[in-house]
C-alpha cells in the first residue's frame, strides 16, 4: 500500500514511461482501434491523485535457508484474492480501477521488492471524482460465455 506522495509520483512516472512505449510502439494498430472508444492514453494522473495505491505482487517462489521453494497455485490464489479485494473496496463505497502497465518491473525497483515477487496489478483507491466518467461497456449475454451440459 502506497500513500507517500513522492513514491506515488515515481510510480506514475514509471507507469507513464511504459504506457508511452505501449501506445507508440508495442500496441498494434488493431488494439489501438479496439480501445479508442475508451478514451485511454498514456497519461495516468490518477496514480498521483488517488489517496492510496495498492500494488499486488505474486510470489512464484520463496527462498528458505538459501534454497528456492516453489509456491503452488499462485495465479489462482492471487486472482481470487484480487477479486475479493476489488469487491471489498467497492462494498466500502470506494472505487478503483485495475491498472496493468506492462511491463511492470519498474515497481520492483521503486518499492524495493525482491526478484521473486512479480507485480501484476496496480490499483488506485479512493472516492470517485465528481466528474468521473465510466465507459458504457456492455456485457456479453450469458449464452455467449457459458455452455450448459
Amino acid at each position: 500500500m502506497v500513500r507517500d506522495p513522492a513514491v506515488k509520483k515515481n510510480i506514475r512516472e514509471g507507469a507513464e514511461a511504459e504506457e508511452k512505449q505501449n501506445y507508440s510502439a508495442r500496441f498494434s494498430d488493431e488494439m489501438l482501434g479496439d480501445i479508442e472508444h475508451l478514451g485511454t492514453n498514456p497519461v495516468k494522473e490518477f496514480l498521483e491523485t488517488a489517496p492510496v495505491l495498492i500494488v499486488v505482487f505474486k510470489e512464484s517462489y520463496r527462498v528458505e535457508d538459501g534454497y528456492k521453494r516453489k509456491n503452488y497455485y499462485v495465479n489462482e490464489s492471487v486472482g481470487l484474492a484480487s477479486g475479493l479485494l476489488l469487491a471489498a473496496i467497492h462494498n466500502a463505497g470506494l472505487v478503483t480501477v485495475t491498472h496493468t502497465p506492462s511491463p511492470m518491473k519498474f515497481l520492483n525497483q521503486i518499492l524495493d521488492r525482491p526478484q521473486n515477487e512479480v507485480p501484476i496489478l496496480l490499483m488506485p483507491v479512493g472516492y470517485p471524482a465528481h466528474d468521473a466518467v465510466v465507459p458504457d461497456i456492455e456485457r456479453k449475454p450469458l449464452h455467449e460465455i457459458m455452455t450448459r451440459y
